[in-house]
């Protein structure tokens, strides 16, 4: 079977649906399988087009044994909405080069946001021929609306035909959790046409490992109890609320310490809640290479995953869970909905409520007060989980099985 992959987002790009389709092609080549990657010019976070691609329409390379035709974006990430959306159409119709240069496909997967990418995904699957499947990972323009970023009604309005039209077209749509699945299935989509295709989680990579003297060092974290923030530092995190459960906790265990590890366009406005609060046992530091994550988490005894609390993220499913869990490091979910339960129901985290700076504190001061048994009730089954279900060997088998029918 000969697989094409259609996303504006590809490594070196960081976030996770770049991780999961990086991982997804690397699993299917391993099997047999014939798997090329149409992306655009590396261009995400900064917003900013590596010199070497600087000048060019289109690129062919192979990343780690994965054939990536690459074309032009006008990047602008940091931008107003409207150049934004210059940007999405910019990969829009420059991808159609690389469908172009493309080998042949009996599937195309074309991963949106953005929506406009499905555009090509669809024409594409017609010219060579395939099946056409359009992977959701967020909701598209609901997303937006709820949270501010999109206002204009008319505008609104046509994204909302563009979206109906790809959910009609596509073959099968693939959703990245299972509130977008019901989502789908409200929208009219046989159920049996609907499969999730979740983040995960490469559980080699990520795996249980001996405490790394060299960042309880650096940080001055040891004998303390290490709470960790790793991720996008944005809005729709929360974590002011985070920083307020910080300085109730200090007054009350002077063992904890807090570690926020990332960038975002939040950062500042934290940093100067920080020196507000006068917060002494929260560290802020840069974002780190994935592959130094491993070691984060050795020092880490829980993993803070915060969203606030809106409607639009009981649904959300934060891929940064499962590297924690992976790592046997339980997570501290600070939100509702689909991941709550998981974690829950899977006794792999303590649940508090978002955007409740009293409640959090309070979690906090349970999960700092565990005993060494029921933490390791905790890891061992947060690993267990995510070994059964969110590894990217059980993903790529369920994927398979959704395609080859």
């Amino acid at each position: 079977m000969r697989i094409t992959f259609i996303s504006e987002n590809f490594p070196p790009d960081t976030g996770a649906p770049q991780i999961r389709l990086y991982e997804v092609s690397r699993e299917l080549i391993k099997r047999g399988y014939e798997v090329e990657v149409l992306t655009a010019f590396p261009h995400h976070p900064e917003g900013i087009i590596p010199e070497e691609y600087k000048g060019e329409f289109y690129q062919f390379e192979l990343l780690d044994g994965i054939p990536v035709h690459r074309s032009w974006i006008y990047p602008s990430e940091k931008g107003s909405f409207w150049k934004r959306l210059i940007s999405y159409f910019s990969f829009t119709f420059s991808a159609f080069y690389s469908v172009f240069k493309s080998q042949k496909a009996d599937v195309i997967v074309c991963t949106s946001p953005p929506l406009f990418v499905g555009i090509t995904g669809y024409f594409a699957a017609k010219f060579k021929r395939a099946k056409f499947v359009f992977n959701v990972a967020d909701i598209w323009p609901e997303s937006a609306v709820e949270l501010g970023i999109l206002k204009n009604k008319a505008f609104i309005r046509m994204a909302e035909v563009l979206e109906n039209w790809l959910y009609k077209k596509s073959w099968k749509i693939a959703t990245a959790t299972e509130g977008i699945l019901e989502y789908m299935v409200k929208k009219g989509k046989e159920r049996e046409n609907v499969f999730l295709l979740p983040n995960g989680v490469n559980t080699e990579t990520f795996s249980p490992r001996e405490v790394n003297e060299k960042w309880l060092e650096k940080l001055g974290f040891s004998g303390k109890k290490v709470f960790t923030f790793a991720g996008r530092v944005g809005y729709a995190q929360g974590l002011d609320s985070v920083l307020k459960a910080a300085k109730i906790v200090e007054g009350q265990n002077p063992d904890v310490r807090f570690l926020i590890i990332g960038d975002g366009p939040e950062k500042e406005t934290l940093i100067k809640l920080k020196d507000d609060l006068k917060l002494t046992n929260l560290f802020f530091h840069d974002s780190v290479p994935v592959t130094e994550m491993p070691n984060i988490f050795s020092i880490t005894d829980f993993s803070v995953v915060s969203l606030r609390n809106i409607e639009l993220f009981k649904g959300a499913r934060p891929s940064k869970i499962f590297p924690a869990l992976a790592s046997g490091v339980p997570v501290l979910y600070c939100g509702v909905g689909e991941s709550a339960e998981l974690i829950a129901n899977n006794h792999s985290g303590i649940i508090a409520e978002p955007e409740n700076p009293d409640d959090i504190a309070s979690k906090i001061l349970e999960c700092a007060a565990m005993d060494e048994h029921e933490y390791k009730q905790y890891s061992q089954s947060g690993r267990k989980f995510v070994e059964e279900s969110f590894s990217w060997k059980s993903i790529v088998d369920d994927l398979l099985k959704n395609i080859q029918d």
